[in-house]
């Protein structure tokens, strides 16, 4: 388990870092993405951010892929998509010379990686494996179709990132209950990247990830469900069609339309999903929204029918498929437009503005937020029965960098205490996961746990009602961390005896962005904050040494 918690954690804080070092050299060389008729963007954004992800992802990769071969095909061909991507970022390449590098790509993980489909079960009758002149060359157009839709679907803020992550963390977990070490392993790496990545392209995005990102995540996506439904025994291999299925829909969908209306199926245009949801009157956050939604609805359903028969997944999407179509198809011939003054616009916001304008609530909420979220971090450092000594070597060094810089360089505090809060959470909560002294109750684990719900609820109430008119907002983003925080427990808990896992990630999670708004709200009063980590920091380093 500590080596999915080191993995996440590594990808999680070079992205993090990382983003910030691509957008100034975006600044500096004077390459943005401009704004333009199809794009709904007004102001030049740098789209570097696709960089920071793969080199988050592969330098956690290289650690494991010299004892196995398909990481070690992934990394290269992953890696000549991110040269062709960024050549793409910097330089616009014809889609012929991008389609011979995603070509080139594919052939190494499925020559080098053994990535192959070999297998469409009851779909295809009479033989177990496909040969070899069919299986190749059909895992390369796969391949090279989802990388392209992931890349097409990347219009929105947060759209393609949080498309990925649902699907990394299905495969990543599916993956993990068959034993799959290199692919959670790497779809652990991948989720990680991205999740550090969203802290800056939720809507208004300060990076886009670019071409180099967005072919990235479609060719690493592409090749994790395949490689992972064609080595576990028991999974249908149409598993694939679900966790990808509606960027590829999507793009299928956008093409027919393109030819048939006689121009080249890969000349760009606004027609897209995102671009239809947009034009039925949602705004940006609310379109992506409803994609999140109905991506949840087909990763849970991978999930729950893995092992059913490949035809009753095939209908299932054939369902989805006519429902999504027949019904974009039916508001553009009505010309339906969503209401904007419903009872929601005129009622619940408007009271809930009358609230922010008095302050009265935003008062109280903080405060839970700013003594509840730190005490809870501090209550987590004391329940582990034991915790190992290297990790209080680690909060020594952390305490010990924290207190020269709050007295140095105050104003580099903020990402000193980001930094030790990142490595930290993972960490602290797996240990009080494994085990807890024996004075501690089911009844207080169970308030224990609540407490994590309750403060979230404030958190999530101090964003909404909040005067501050930058920094962390409400988001699309939220939805995912819900979904992961508090869905995937109640999934692992029903199918599976590996709810720790499960719930180790949506503690990790609420505790992440419980802070990140904490931070964002203190507005550089980090006094309070500082002792606090202090003192968790201190409890974790007596316990190492006992």
């Amino acid at each position: 388990m500590i080596i999915y918690l080191s993995t996440l954690l590594l990808t999680l804080l070079v992205t993090i870092v990382l983003v910030p070092i691509t957008i100034k050299v975006s600044e500096m060389i004077q390459k943005y993405d401009m704004p333009g008729k199809r794009k709904v963007h007004t102001t030049p954004v740098p789209r570097t951010g696709g960089i920071a992800m793969a080199v988050a992802v592969f330098s956690s990769m290289l650690l494991w892929a010299q004892e196995s071969s398909l990481l070690s095909a992934y990394v290269t061909g992953a890696g000549i998509i991110v040269v062709f991507g960024l050549i793409d970022d910097f330089v616009d390449l014809p889609y012929r010379y991008k389609f011979a590098g995603q070509f080139l790509a594919a052939l190494v993980v499925v020559i080098v990686g053994d990535v192959q489909i070999r297998n469409l079960g009851a779909l295809f009758p009479g033989s177990s494996q496909l040969s070899l002149w069919i299986a190749i060359p059909l895992t390369i157009i796969v391949i090279v179709g989802v990388t392209n839709a992931i890349n097409l679907a990347d219009g929105l803020d947060g759209l393609a990132g949080g498309i990925c992550i649902l699907s990394f963390c299905c495969t990543g977990y599916i993956a993990y209950l068959s034993n799959n070490t290199d692919i959670s392993l790497l779809a652990v790496a991948l989720a990680g990247s991205i999740f550090g990545f969203l802290k800056y392209n939720t809507h208004p995005a300060s990076v886009f990830m670019g071409d180099t990102g967005s072919q990235f995540l479609g060719f690493s996506l592409a090749t994790t469900t395949i490689s992972l439904t064609q080595s576990a025994a028991g999974l249908s291999p149409l598993l694939p069609m679900i966790i990808f299925g509606f960027p590829v829909l999507d793009t299928g969908v956008v093409m027919l339309e393109r030819i048939g209306a006689g121009r080249s199926p890969f000349k760009a245009d606004s027609n897209h999903f995102h671009h239809k949801l947009i034009r039925l009157g949602l705004v940006h956050k609310e379109a992506v929204f409803v994609i999140y939604l109905l991506q949840a609805l087909l990763v849970v359903s991978a999930f729950v029918f893995r092992y059913y028969s490949d035809w009753f997944l095939l209908i299932g999407y054939g369902i989805f498929v006519n429902v999504v179509i027949i019904g974009f198809f039916a508001a553009e011939i009505t010309r339906w437009k969503a209401k904007r003054y419903t009872f929601l616009d005129k009622h619940i916001k408007g009271r809930l503005a009358k609230v922010k304008s008095r302050g009265v609530w935003i008062v109280f909420s903080f405060k839970v937020v700013e003594y509840g979220i730190p005490l809870l971090l501090f209550v987590t450092t004391l329940l582990p029965t034991t915790v190992p000594g290297y990790f209080s070597y680690i909060a020594a060094g952390l305490l010990i960098l924290t207190t020269v810089i709050a007295f140095v360089k105050k104003k580099w505090l903020k990402w000193f205490l980001m930094a030790d809060l990142y490595i930290v959470i993972p960490l602290i909560v797996f240990f009080s996961t494994q085990s807890a002294y024996p004075f501690v109750t089911q009844s207080m684990m169970w308030a224990y746990n609540c407490a994590f719900i309750v403060l979230v609820f404030f958190v999530i109430m101090t964003l909404r009602l909040t005067r501050r008119r930058s920094g962390f907002k409400v988001t699309p983003m939220d939805f995912l961390i819900v979904f992961i925080a508090i869905i995937a427990p109640f999934v692992s808990g029903v199918y599976g005896q590996h709810k720790q896992v499960t719930f180790v990630a949506a503690k990790t999670v609420m505790l992440f962005f419980s802070f990140e708004v904490l931070i964002g709200e203190l507005r550089g009063q980090y006094k309070r904050l500082v002792l606090f980590t202090a003192c968790s920091l201190a409890v974790i380093i007596v316990r190492g040494l006992m």
